[in-house]
């Protein structure tokens, strides 16, 4: 079972992409969180690809050395897993007690899903989207490849790292949102990493659509590095402005609207698959989040084309920060990147 609802105490979250891996450390202080460290590392290109972990050793060895860097002293993480080989499918079954959902769930799993069941882990989540007199309920269904799974949790513990919780990445963004933000309002999160964007809608305080599409950042670097024939470390910069693209500006343009064009077409499915099967609870904003989120100029973009209102997500809004351990500017910066590490460094495990 991949433990979503352990209950202990709070673990190091680690958010392993294609491009970077983030950490995020808290501690509990009252009610809040308190942060004791973050950072981020750049990984090898190829380490890691459509989730799956290609050179463990590579992978490893920046994750160790981030670690020692933090002065991280805890060995209990939390992981979350994305890519082709997860499956996330909502499914509408009878009220039932957890027990008994338990026992219909890996009795019943083969049907929902389309992998070999003795080769994946399964978990659920009880969505209680039931009103009292109402029979059935939704449930979100989560199966997992164990080759996969079983890959991150042999190089962490290579390099003396125990995993307590395994999650997925739109459990984690959503369990990130709602601790900073609350339950209040019906919102679309949009998190884009390199190579793919995670989309999942909160209705009324639960997800009510969640699914990951395999476009990224990435590809817009890789398309401004093709159109104004530059390095890879120049289209990324030029990708968020951090230098002027003078009379490039024009092609470069172009190229943002093309690839940003494909992202919003996908976010509009989702959101007319929202709209249509819940026409009197109306999407109230966009929150984006991901390193995608500091492209230049994307909010607008997004707002025009979405007729939404646009946020950039701070996961620590809410967040008991100490401005002579960690800089502000520097937080105000990453915080839409650590969105998924904020998430499971928020998640509880038995220790």
């Amino acid at each position: 079972m991949l433990p979503f609802l352990a209950k202990q105490k709070l673990t190091v979250g680690l958010d392993i992409g294609s491009h970077s891996v983030k950490i995020c450390e808290f501690e509990e202080a009252g009610k809040k969180r308190r942060l004791l460290s973050l950072g981020t590392a750049q990984l090898p290109v190829g380490a890691v690809e459509d989730g799956e972990l290609r050179d463990p050793e590579a992978v490893g060895a920046v994750i160790k050395t981030l670690i020692k860097n933090l002065g991280i002293k805890s060995k209990k993480v939390a992981i979350s897993i994305s890519g082709y080989s997860v499956i996330m499918k909502k499914i509408n079954l009878a009220v039932m007690t957890e027990e008994e959902l338990q026992h219909h769930i890996q009795a019943e799993a083969e049907q929902y899903i389309p992998f070999d069941i003795d080769e994946v882990y399964i978990d659920f989540q009880d969505l209680k989207t039931n009103k009292e007199d109402e029979e059935r309920t939704d449930v979100m269904l989560v199966a997992a490849k164990k080759e996969v799974v079983n890959k991150y949790m042999d190089m962490l513990e290579s390099i003396g790292l125990k995993v307590v919780v395994v999650d997925v990445d739109a459990f984690a963004l959503e369990n990130s949102y709602e601790l900073s933000m609350g339950q209040e309002e019906n919102v679309i999160l949009v998190d884009i990493g390199s190579s793919k964007m995670n989309i999942n809608i909160i209705s009324e305080g639960a997800s009510v659509f969640a699914r990951d599409v395999f476009l990224g950042s990435r590809q817009l670097t890789e398309q401004i590095q093709v159109k104004l024939d530059v390095s890879f470390e120049e289209a990324e910069d030029l990708k968020i402005c951090a230098q002027n693209p003078g009379d490039q500006l024009p092609q470069l343009e172009e190229t943002f609207a093309s690839a940003c064009t494909q992202w919003i077409l996908e976010i509009k499915k989702a959101l007319d698959f929202y709209n249509s099967n819940y026409p009197d609870d109306p999407i109230d904003k966009m929150v984006l989040s991901g390193g995608g989120a500091h492209i230049r100029g994307i909010e607008h973009f997004f707002a025009s084309e979405s007729a939404l209102k646009i946020e950039l997500f701070n996961p620590f809004v809410s967040t008991v920060v100490d401005n002579k351990k960690i800089d502000p500017e520097y937080l105000a910066y990453i915080a839409p990147e650590m969105a998924i590490s904020s998430g499971l460094a928020s998640r509880k495990a038995p220790f």
